[in-house]
């Protein structure tokens, strides 16, 4: 099983870093009868430290490639020691304890779950949203501090598709920073155009979505009935007007 990261960001431009510490991550195998009923895993009991400005947009890290058993697996517990944030013309980094983080973990249900076959390579994603992670406690200007509430998304990379295209104005000027978000109902993952005006939303199962993008000046496009299959990308371009 491969196991990679990534970071669903919030308003980049101000992020310098955005550092997570994780010191143990256990995986749960479906029940098959036995008494012992739902085991746990263990993936890895070594601490590893990721920054996760520097994963959006498609990019990610790998943190485990390693075998286990064969079975089905539904859920994840990730045990996060500690995360930091970093704004920019800051030199403090803002630590924060994670709640329970480190005692119980923090469970996350694979959509859809995970089977491991004998030869064969399955991929999870652990997509982590900033956006709604990082709490500002204030304003940019005139911060206390952040609270860290972790808002983490398993994803089933094995059957899950991707969204990307290009976002720009009604000049075909690209527009960097422009924030995008998909929904089923609720939002489900948010990111963040690059320099380029490139985004890309991976790890996304397959189905049909709602999609939005914004910026600060223009007004939100939305588009209707997005289908995602998968193991293929879906291209969605935009074109914002200002207000």
């Amino acid at each position: 099983m491969v196991i990679k990261v990534t970071d669903d960001p919030f308003d980049i431009s101000s992020i310098e870093s955005a550092i997570v510490t994780i010191t143990k991550v256990e995986i749960r195998r479906v029940g098959d009868g036995v008494s012992d009923g739902n085991p746990f895993v263990m993936l890895s009991d070594d601490t590893v430290t990721v920054d996760l400005i520097n994963l959006r947009n498609g990019v990610t890290e790998t943190l485990f490639d390693l075998e286990i058993p064969e079975g089905e697996y539904d859920l994840v517990r990730l045990y996060v020691e500690e995360a930091g944030l970093k704004l920019m013309d800051y030199t403090d980094l803002y630590k924060v304890k994670v709640p329970s983080g480190r005692q119980t973990g923090i469970k996350l249900h694979i959509d859809p779950s995970i089977v491991v076959a004998g030869g064969l390579t399955s991929e999870m994603l652990l997509d982590f949203d900033l956006s709604r992670s990082f709490v500002l406690r204030g304003n940019m200007h005139n911060n206390n501090g952040f609270i860290f509430k972790p808002c983490i998304r398993a994803s089933n990379l094995t059957t899950a598709g991707r969204i990307e295209g290009m976002v720009t104005d009604t000049s075909q000027v690209k527009v960097k920073e422009a924030k995008v978000w998909i929904a089923q109902d609720t939002v489900m993952a948010t990111t963040f155009a690059d320099t380029l005006g490139y985004y890309a939303i991976i790890g996304v199962p397959a189905g049909t979505y709602s999609i939005f993008a914004n910026k600060d000046g223009y007004d939100t496009v939305k588009f209707e009935g997005i289908k995602v299959i998968a193991g293929n990308k879906t291209i969605q371009n935009f074109i914002l007007t200002n207000k």
